[in-house]
């Protein structure tokens, strides 16, 4: 008698370009190792973050379909795929892939996980009544997994999901990867004595880092900082001219696979962003005891030590500035310390795994018959 393959998991990305949610999924993939077979679809076909995932995995890529002009016709195309698939577990991120929510119980797929990490532009003050009454009604046979409180929120009083379909399932890293710089604070090393500033974000419109340029600039520091800037996206023209106009010492180092030794050449870490939940960099950068200059936004104000709450900032150029001017006269190897402690109290990768295994476990996928390859 043979033994039926891993449960097969589908996860349909609107991206899978490096981000906190599919980095999370990388790190989960990596961690459960043989136990699961993945399948993935990027409906925007960048598929960077496959890089991040250990080359041993079963994991295979598939192309979404081709793009319709009516919903009808997007819900029969992505049905079709759906049934030569036959995923035991399609997990879905975002709104980007609302749509594959919608056709499952069409495909007649058992189990589905909607993952919610944030919004875009267009939702970042308030929610679209359209999409909330989507959400509302198109994930109530779903379970529903949110990283921050903001969002348990969203889905308990603003989507009226049932309470146990919400989980509420922080992320966390590898702490053993993201430590403190074992040489002590940096600044007193070097011979520039100047501050780096780190951040580590897509350059996309809600990351806002022109904020955090002006905010360098009405800041005023002697000697001036340097910016390290890891991440691409569609605004990097925009932000490298903005840089020049603004005579900054900015370097752009592109996306980077492993961002951990980056932290260890920083003295601080800034997220200028107009919405977040909760950003796995503000955690790297705790766990790598760096204070955080950032946005109030999401959870962060919830995320960071207490000592570094006086460098979170109203999402506004002068406020930003502000709290830069704050960590340069601030006790910033004391702040770091602090934050290296929370990190390791809340923000442990084992949790999260722990959590999601729980979540995936197999008996409750329903996976006992076979399932076919995937051609």
């Amino acid at each position: 008698m043979t033994a039926s393959p891993p449960a097969l998991i589908l996860h349909v990305f609107p991206s899978f370009a490096v981000g906190g949610a599919q980095m999370r999924m990388a790190t989960l993939a990596n961690r459960f190792g043989p136990r699961f077979r993945h399948a993935i679809i990027a409906l925007d076909q960048q598929t960077a973050c496959r890089d991040q995932l250990d080359p041993q995995l079963d994991v295979e890529l598939i192309a979404p379909p081709k793009p319709a002009r009516t919903l009808p016709a997007r819900l029969r195309a992505i049905r079709a795929l759906l049934r030569r698939i036959a995923p035991d577990l399609l997990i879905t991120s975002n709104w980007g892939s609302i749509e594959w929510a919608m056709a499952r119980p069409l495909a007649r797929i058992a189990r589905h996980i909607h993952t919610e990490d944030g919004f875009g532009p267009e939702e970042h003050q308030t929610q679209l009544p359209r999409r909330v009454l989507t959400r509302r009604l198109v994930l109530r046979q779903s379970d529903v997994v949110v990283p921050s409180t903001l969002l348990r929120h969203a889905a308990r009083q603003i989507w009226r999901l049932p309470e146990p379909r919400i989980h509420y399932i922080p992320n966390g890293i590898d702490l053993t990867r993201f430590t403190p710089n074992p040489n002590g604070n940096l600044a007193l090393s070097r011979t520039d004595p100047g501050l780096t500033i780190l951040c580590v974000a897509g350059l996309r419109r809600e990351k806002n880092i022109a904020r955090l340029l002006r905010a360098l600039a009405l800041a005023r520091l002697t000697p001036a900082p340097h910016l390290l800037i890891a991440g691409d996206g569609p605004e990097r023209e925009a932000l490298q001219t903005l840089a020049t106009d603004l005579a900054l010492n900015v370097t752009f180092l592109g996306n980077i696979a492993d961002p951990a030794p980056l932290y260890h050449n920083a003295d601080l870490f800034a997220l200028s962003s107009d919405t977040e939940q909760m950003p796995l960099s503000v955690i790297e950068a705790m766990a790598s005891g760096l204070p955080v200059i950032a946005t109030a936004v999401g959870d962060i104000s919830a995320m960071v030590a207490e000592a570094n709450l006086p460098l979170l900032a109203a999402p506004n150029d002068q406020a930003l500035a502000d709290a830069i001017q704050r960590a340069h006269i601030l006790d910033r190897a004391m702040i770091g310390a602090e934050n290296r402690q929370k990190a390791e109290r809340r923000f442990d990768v084992a949790v999260m795994t722990a959590h999601w295994q729980a979540l995936l476990a197999p008996a409750s996928l329903g996976a006992d018959a076979p399932r076919p390859r995937l051609r």
